[in-house]
């Protein structure tokens, strides 16, 4: 389980197609701390660590990507030299500071509009039709791992504010319209929704 507050951002030094993917994530993590075998939320998505080390430009990881991942996130359009949202795992006495995210990706949502506000940027994305209705005002979802606060809902489209310290924490600061983005609804709306369709 994770929460959404992203504490690195990694840099993908290597990316190839062996039976599955195999990404290498250069990080300011302490890779002595890592476990092989832990979980790392990378854009969101709860990535296994197969292998661990250091050279001259630091620490780095690496995840096994399967093709059922890949076709369901954006991980497809992953290169070499970028930025992805990093988080370790949660643990029990740790702060919580966004909400429950698990890594397990929904779907895709598309970047549609962007304009700055003051020191902040407001971002437009359009959810999928069968993920829309999980997302509301006020509400909160995971998008490329960060834990977010939904402004407003207009059918399929919703808005986000990314305060200039979450653009400089994150990659939203690298945000361009026709993005993909992983996207995770709040685990709580999915289950009042499927409470509701059961009354």
């Amino acid at each position: 389980m994770f929460t959404g507050i992203i504490t690195d951002i990694g840099t993908l030094r290597k990316v190839e197609q062996r039976g599955d993917l195999r990404a290498r994530i250069g990080t300011a993590y302490r890779v002595e701390g890592i476990d092989l075998g832990a979980s790392i939320a990378c854009d969101g998505v709860c990535l296994t660590v197969v292998a661990k080390g250091t050279d001259e430009k630091g620490g780095w990881f690496d995840v096994d990507i399967s093709a059922e991942t890949v076709s369901k996130t954006n991980l497809s359009g992953w290169t070499t030299g970028r930025r992805v949202n990093l988080e370790r795992a949660l643990k029990v006495g740790d702060e919580l500071g966004g909400h429950i995210v698990s890594g397990h990706v929904d779907g895709l949502a598309e970047v549609v509009a962007i304009r700055e506000d003051g020191d902040s940027t407001r971002v437009t994305l359009r959810a999928p039709k069968a993920l829309a209705r999980f997302i509301a005002p006020k509400g909160s979802v995971a998008l490329n791992g960060t834990s977010l606060t939904v402004n407003e809902v207009d059918g399929c489209d919703f808005g986000i504010n990314f305060i200039p310290h979450t653009k400089q924490m994150t990659t939203w600061g690298d945000v361009a319209v026709g993005d993909s983005v992983n996207l995770e609804i709040d685990t709580l709306a999915r289950y009042v929704a499927r409470l509701a369709e059961m009354s």
